[in-house]
């Protein structure tokens, strides 16, 4: 008998503590009738001023004209700029026009024009002309050039010494050597105007007996380090 009430009010015990704690599902979770706690609004994007939010290339704070076709420049063919002169498209652009006095050049090391590249920026499925050219002091000059209506314009001009180009899909990466030791890498992509930097990073390389890799110190610049847009 003694067992029994003890079994009893072990049990009791046990519905009091239940009653005064409230039911509990397992692990934690809400019980059966237990109303869901409110669901809080996540934040959104609330630009402050929505006239000068630009997607990503777009210039900020300022306005700048469409480029214009170059004067004394060869018309486009029935293949846009696959079939023009590059060296003749080069020359009738008055920034490009001082790089290109020592005429062409098929390997590094000596001064003058590189060999032409074609490449798609544009995304329009026709490719743009890309033209680079190196002085004897180590500085070159890059420029790329695009179909507008009837005639050609410059969308990108660029200087620096150690330049090196390279394509990421339609964009355009720049590398060139900066005066500190570092290279800097721009990345530029086309905005319906011209190519606009989206990135630039400025790597530096380590030195030392347990250094071996570049290291990045990529911060993202301004849209002026020794580069010029149109």
């Amino acid at each position: 008998m003694t067992s029994s009430r003890h079994h009893f009010v072990a049990a009791l015990l046990c519905l009091c503590a239940l009653t005064a704690g409230g039911c509990s599902a397992p692990g934690g979770g809400l019980g059966a009738g237990t109303p869901a706690p409110p669901v809080s609004p996540q934040p959104y994007p609330e630009p402050l001023w929505p006239a000068w939010t630009s997607a990503p290339g777009a210039a900020v704070g300022r306005q700048e004209p469409a480029p214009t076709p170059l004067k004394n420049a060869p018309e486009p063919g029935p293949d846009g700029l696959v079939g023009v002169d590059p060296a003749q498209v080069a020359r009738a652009d008055p920034r490009m026009r001082p790089y290109l006095g020592k005429g062409a050049i098929r390997e590094p090391g000596r001064a003058g024009m590189r060999p032409p590249v074609h490449r798609d920026l544009t995304g329009d499925g026709k490719p743009e002309l890309i033209v680079a050219a190196d002085t004897a002091t180590g500085r070159s000059a890059l420029s790329v050039y695009a179909v507008d209506g009837d005639g050609i314009v410059s969308v990108l001009f660029t200087i620096g010494r150690q330049l090196a180009a390279e394509t990421i899909g339609t964009d355009l990466l720049v590398r060139i050597a900066a005066d500190d030791g570092s290279e800097q890498a721009v990345r530029y992509h086309w905005d319906g105007h011209r190519m606009t930097v989206v990135n630039d990073e400025r790597r530096f390389r380590k030195s030392g007996p347990d250094c071996d890799a570049e290291g990045t110190g990529a911060a993202s610049r301004p849209a002026d380090g020794g580069r010029k847009s149109p």
